[in-house]
């Protein structure tokens, strides 16, 4: 069968590339690029602790060393500080690093990887599909025909893939606008992150003027400096003066040494691609969906775009096309991004109105800078990832449901599991296998060898439902799972959302539920030409 075609090399297209391979999916990534990246410190991602283990997963190599987790978050307004988190093991710190490590990391495993072509300085300029396939042209040194099985536009704001199927991408331009530079200094936080909203350095601008500083390995720092409405030209000159006054405000008064390493401008738009699917053609990250203000970081959602995708394409390339299973892609994802665009468009007047009698309401402008800093660290309205609650790959009310504190739709819990083998491993480490999981929640296993507990109790009849399943799947045991009673079973996605939870061994329902999260009963295919003139002919005769 002919490999899937991704437009576009950065961070998802490559992504989606990986994942597909570890589902045995070859792919061809069309590069319109040199295969190289931009060296650009100011350019930097946060990403989650969820994405951080699908790159960690797909890559093949830690991302911690070439960037920094914080250590911790302080939101200040004025001279006060308002809100200060430790990061722990109960709340994981983001991971900050240049997006140019973060592709570099994936394109090195993308070059490795038998299943994944990457052709560099190969720009799209057309794309037809048909019942089978699909057919990309490229223009440039190595200016070709590509056949494929799907085509995925991964090729950013302005991508061509969109343009040629005619999709819409309505919108706000410019929400926000932040000067940026990237430079090495050394501030009075070690490796924490700084919120500081109305810096009392500050006596011109607009009314919430904020700078937010994000530390990165060897002590350099992003700063990003919230601008005045309006197309005003950042000035190198004006750059400058904000990097001096920001620092000495920090520092006592006095401005300590810095380098300065790279400058730019961030300019927010709120896009949504009104499809996301065009038959056997669909788009992803940048090309669907643009955000960026209060904090929320586009590339963590185009990163689950790919996630969220790949495993349906991967189950249509073994086993041919499902539409409700790929139609799910935009149901789920399209839902989760507009979601977070509607609360930001909701909140943004509230936090940037300035004045007015909200200002005069007593903790007003302290529960602003709570729901900022939500959108900063991935919690809350703003920054939690989504939930597929409303997804058609949920199944409706079944006999025997469980009560657990992950709801259907939302990504699991990272406990530790036994796998089939006997190996103790991370829940996280078997996701994007291509399979489902079915996770046995057993109290005290983890202290017993394998072999004791695999044949007793309800394993055998559970090992046997899960045998019986419409599609391949593993069986993992949990000593704990949070808000699970003993015998609880959970079915959870390739991707690590939760489809549901049981109470105890339910062969039908689990059926049912692992039949509902591949989008149902596949339908029969509609006969060829060439099939519907036989039966015509059959039956004349």
């Amino acid at each position: 069968m002919d490999p899937v075609i991704i437009a576009g090399a950065g961070p998802v297209g490559l992504t989606l590339a990986l994942a597909l391979a570890r589902q045995e999916v070859p792919s061809v990534v069309l590069d319109d690029g040199p295969g190289r990246d931009d060296q650009r410190p100011a350019r930097t991602v946060v990403l989650r602790e969820d994405t951080v283990a699908l790159v960690e997963r797909l890559a093949g190599t830690p991302l911690t060393p070439a960037g920094l987790r914080w250590a911790g978050w302080r939101s200040m307004r004025r001279r006060q500080i308002t809100r200060e988190v430790a990061f722990d093991a109960g709340t994981p710190a983001p991971l900050h690093l240049a997006q140019h490590v973060l592709n570099g990391a994936l394109r090195a495993a993308a070059v490795r990887h038998p299943l994944v072509e990457v052709a560099v300085e190969s720009r799209l300029d057309d794309v037809a599909q048909e019942r089978t396939g699909v057919t990309a042209h490229t223009r440039g040194p190595r200016g070709t025909w590509w056949r494929g099985s799907f085509l995925v536009g991964c090729d950013g704001p302005r991508s061509t893939v969109r343009k040629l199927q005619d999709i819409r991408f309505p919108g706000r331009t410019a929400v926000e606008r932040y000067a940026v530079a990237a430079l090495r200094a050394e501030l009075p936080w070690d490796d924490e992150a700084v919120l500081h909203r109305t810096p009392p350095w500050r006596q011109s601008g607009p009314p919430a003027g904020e700078v937010v500083g994000r530390p990165l390995p060897d002590g350099v720092w992003r700063l990003d400096w919230l601008l005045p409405p309006g197309k005003d030209l950042v000035t190198p000159e004006l750059l400058v003066n904000r990097v001096r006054e920001t620092l000495a405000g920090w520092c006592d008064g006095t401005t300590p040494p810095y380098e300065l390493l790279d400058t730019g401008v961030h300019v927010v738009h709120h896009r949504l691609a009104r499809r996301w699917r065009a038959g056997r053609v669909f788009l992803a990250g940048d090309a669907a969906h643009l955000l960026g203000a209060l904090g929320t970081q586009g590339l963590d959602e185009g990163l689950r775009d790919a996630d969220n995708l790949a495993w349906k394409l991967a189950l249509a390339w073994h086993h041919g096309p499902h539409k409700a299973l790929l139609d799910s892609y935009q149901r789920e994802r399209r839902t989760a991004v507009a979601a977070r665009l509607r609360a930001a468009d909701q909140v943004l007047p509230l936090l940037r109105g300035g004045g007015g009698l909200r200002a005069y309401v007593p903790g007003s402008a302290r529960g602003h800078d709570a729901m900022l800093a939500d959108a900063h660290l991935g919690q809350g309205v703003l920054g939690a990832p989504g939930t597929y609650a409303d997804s058609p790959l949920t199944p409706g009310d079944l006999e025997g449901p469980a009560s657990v504190d992950t709801p259907p739709g939302a990504p699991v819990a990272d406990v530790r599991v036994t796998a089939e083998d006997g190996a103790f491993v991370r829940l996280r480490d078997r996701l994007g296998r291509g399979s489902l999981l079915v996770v046995l929640v057993a109290p005290g296993t983890g202290v017993w060898d394998r072999k004791h507990w695999v044949s007793a109790g309800i394993m055998p009849r559970l090992a046997a439902a899960v045998t019986a399943l419409p599609c391949r799947a593993e069986l993992l045991v949990a000593e704990e799972y949070p808000g699970a009673g003993a015998h609880t079973v959970l079915l959870v996605r390739p991707d690590g959302h939760l489809v549901t939870a049981l109470s105890g061994v339910r062969p039908a329902d689990l059926y049912t539920a692992a039949e509902t999260a591949l989008g149902g009963p596949p339908k029969p295919a509609p006969p060829t030409e060439t099939e519907a003139e036989a039966g015509a002919a059959a039956g004349s005769r």
